[in-house]
């Protein structure tokens, strides 16, 4: 007996269920990690031990126990500062690069440009040791977080590449029409050129913080020894040795430390998505 034809209304419902509830289990494979995450972090240590889901009663002091820790806020204020610091510095300083790059022929331009994908190959371990003896030994500002903010004054491999490509893709009648106005070169840049790729430096800015953020590697080698400069990923660490059966308490300072995080990229992840697409795929 042949089976009775879908028609086209029933067929698009059913894939739309089937869509739906695919997107609802991606959905809830990414929401119970961070729910079991706030749910800990309201529980007493005695209920963060016991295997419940839920806190019988939330300890919402839980928060200002952890942000009264000795250190905590410090990390804070670190985190910031260098986060904010190399954001600031890889835009400013990537911009003028990606301009050059993308705007002017010069000697030497596809040697650079292979030189700026070198760059992006290769990974900061292979230079760590060299650098380390330059901050420590040269400039004596081991135990800083300086030696991770003030090489990005000189650009960014990444955010330089991911700008030219848009430049790239600004219209030359504008830019020729910037010059026949009387526009300098960095005139143009500024009021003309980054104007019009304002998504491509919000998702630079947005890919520094997150990744400095986020940095452990760098401060484990530069400000290990020095407790004063401790940022929150490498803080962490030790908040960990010092309170290891504290579930609570543990759950509550990763909490809040990823907070600001996930805020950022939620309110700023329409103009990121646009950022980080190129203007080919478009």
């Amino acid at each position: 007996m042949p089976r009775p034809r879908l028609t086209a209304g029933r067929r698009r419902m059913l894939h739309w269920v089937a869509v739906h509830s695919l997107a609802i289990a991606a959905l809830l494979c990414f929401i119970g990690p961070l729910f079991m995450l706030v749910a800990v972090s309201l529980m007493t240590p005695e209920e963060s031990l016991s295997g419940h889901l839920l806190p019988e009663h939330p300890q919402w002091h839980n928060f200002v126990d952890v942000m009264r820790r000795a250190g905590v806020l410090r990390w804070w204020f670190n985190t910031l500062l260098y986060a904010g610091a190399a954001t600031v510095a890889t835009v400013v300083s990537s911009a003028p690069v990606a301009y050059a790059l993308a705007r002017f022929d010069f000697p030497g331009r596809r040697a650079a440009l292979l030189l700026l994908l070198t760059g992006m190959m290769l990974p900061p371990q292979v230079t760590v040791v060299p650098m380390y003896i330059l901050w420590a030994k040269q400039f004596h500002l081991a135990g800083t977080l300086w030696p991770l903010i003030v090489p990005l004054l000189f650009g960014d491999a990444f955010s330089i590449f991911l700008l030219r490509q848009f430049i790239i893709a600004v219209p030359r009648d504008h830019i020729d029409a910037a010059r026949v106005d009387g526009c300098g070169e960095l005139r143009t840049m500024l009021r003309v050129v980054l104007p019009m790729v304002k998504p491509a430096l919000a998702a630079v800015a947005l890919l520094q913080f997150f990744l400095r953020w986020n940095d452990y590697f760098g401060p484990q080698v530069y400000v290990a020894t020095n407790p004063k400069w401790w940022t929150l990923s490498y803080g962490l660490q030790t908040f960990q040795a010092s309170e290891h059966v504290e579930w609570n308490l543990l759950t509550a300072v990763n909490l809040l430390v990823t907070a600001p995080v996930v805020l950022v990229f939620f309110f700023a992840q329409r103009v990121f998505i646009q950022g980080v697409t190129l203007p080919a795929a478009r």
